[in-house]
């Protein structure tokens, strides 16, 4: 099977409800009768509701940025899995790296909303990556396999559930720094290598975005590698000429 190419915009802890219908309602505009990727919108809770009645039969995905790691229950502020699937979501984010270090999210929490995103009929997708200082000592394929051995260690994987894993080195987001393609695509290779290990068929056919300060100028060079299936884009995703300019590159 073909890998397609999914462009995924995070747009964090930006946009309200008004604000979000009106960038919704620009991508859209752009996309309708254009030749793009798949896109994927990643909006903040509060506004899944109206980007979820924006994109009604229309060829873009909805996901979320995070779900708690229990279904229901006294944990006051927390969304579960079952809520973003009844309100449109196909999607949801585990383990940005900004939960990992802002949020202090362990593995072992990363590892169980995993887990409980696959159950309920969600398409998780795994972010991993290294920071600097990691990198300078030359850990960061051994970084990237422990986050995958743990988020993975609760679940029987297997052959047929569906998950993306998206390469965001932590020293890239958002500081305009970005891994070469041919970096970029060392570490995709590796983890593709990683996945071999469960399944040759799971590994061919799962897709790993890269996520680290792509933008129009560089998104071509990295969606051409051979195993790098597309981006998860943070600001440049919140102005929608320079997102959709992402999102309209040639298919590899």
């Amino acid at each position: 099977m073909m890998r397609k190419i999914l462009v995924a915009a995070n747009w964090k802890m930006n946009t309200t409800p008004t604000t979000a219908k009106k960038l919704i309602e620009a991508i859209i505009k752009e996309h309708d009768g254009g030749n793009y990727h798949d896109i994927l919108i990643c909006p903040p809770f509060t506004s899944l509701g109206v980007v979820s009645k924006n994109i009604e039969n229309k060829d873009i995905a909805l996901g979320a940025q995070n779900h708690s790691q229990y279904d229901n229950g006294a944990y006051t502020g927390e969304i579960s899995a079952s809520m973003l699937k009844d309100i449109g979501c196909k999607y949801v984010l585990i383990g940005h790296s900004e939960r990992r270090v802002l949020m202090r999210e362990s593995n072992d929490v990363i590892s169980q909303k995993f887990s409980t995103a696959i159950a309920r009929d969600l398409i998780p997708i795994l972010c991993v990556g290294e920071t600097i200082e990691e990198k300078e000592r030359g850990e960061t394929k051994v970084i990237i396999q422990n986050q995958i051995d743990i988020a993975m260690k609760s679940h029987d994987v297997g052959k047929k559930a569906r998950f993306l894993i998206a390469y965001e080195p932590i020293w890239a987001i958002g500081t305009g720094l970005t891994a070469t393609p041919n970096d970029a695509q060392d570490i995709h290779n590796h983890i593709r290598s990683r996945l071999k290990i469960i399944s040759k068929e799971l590994a061919e056919n799962t897709q790993i975005l890269y996520g680290g300060s792509v933008n129009k100028d560089n998104a071509d060079a990295l969606f051409s590698m051979p195993d790098i299936d597309g981006g998860l884009i943070g600001g440049a995703s919140l102005e929608s000429s320079g997102f959709m300019a992402i999102a309209r590159q040639k298919n590899k």
